[in-house]
């Protein structure tokens, strides 16, 4: 077979050139018209205004978190200062608080006189508990007994309210260590003394400690003769 002369193909290809891209524009203008999927972005990419594009979910805001627990609040009738509770901080001076001002007058003379010659040594006694309620002892001692699983052990730390001392105003719970360390130590010349050895913060009045010392102390309040009547 002879080939055709040089410019006889010359003129066969620039036919075919623009015929060929005449093609391709109207197969373009089709698939553009048609709305061909390979076109169009894909449905997972995207976004809406606003939404987070990124693969880790975005941080709950407030109001999807569960509601932080409510103060305890202590329904109408329940125990308050009226029955001895008492507030942080007080010390043997604070006249207005119950669990203080219904203290025994001779053993509260002898803490405040106490007190004055800590205060030289840098101590202060803080109430933790004085004088209670028969309403307050008898909660306490509901709660010894849920705490310890038997009335028999609660009754190592918590007496009854017709027996406990705390009710008649005759005992006074107090704190911090360095107070009830120096209340061990020097609280026989005040007539103050710790009745009980598992109970290190309690002190009682013993008007003739000064002369004769603290008596022994019991183990703990079940030894104590006054809490079997």
């Amino acid at each position: 077979m002879t080939r055709p002369p040089p410019s006889a193909r010359t003129s066969t290809l620039r036919f075919r050139t623009p015929l060929v891209v005449g093609l391709v524009a109207v197969l373009a203008a089709i698939v553009v018209a048609l709305g061909h999927p390979l076109l169009k972005p894909s449905s997972d990419s995207t976004t809406t205004p606003g939404q987070d594009s990124s693969p880790f979910l975005p941080a709950p805001s407030l109001s999807d978190r569960p509601p932080s627990h409510a103060p305890h609040r202590e329904s109408r009738g329940a125990l308050d200062e009226s029955d001895g509770v008492v507030p942080d901080g007080v010390t043997v001076l604070d006249d207005e608080v119950p669990a203080v001002a219904n203290l025994d007058a001779e053993l509260l003379d002898a803490l405040r006189r106490a007190a004055q010659n800590a205060a030289d040594d840098g101590i202060t006694f803080t109430v933790n508990s004085g004088w209670r309620s028969a309403a307050y002892q008898k909660e306490l001692l509901r709660k010894a007994v849920a705490q310890h699983g038997s009335e028999a052990e609660a009754a190592r730390w918590v007496a009854t309210a017709t027996t406990s001392p705390h009710v008649s105003g005759d005992a006074v719970d107090i704190g911090p260590d360095r107070a009830t360390d120096w209340l061990s130590e020097h609280g026989s010349a005040y007539g103050l003394c710790r009745i009980y050895r598992n109970e290190p913060w309690h002190f009682e009045l013993r008007t003739d400690a000064a002369d004769r010392g603290c008596p022994r102390r019991y183990a703990d309040p079940t030894q104590d003769p006054r809490m079997r009547q």
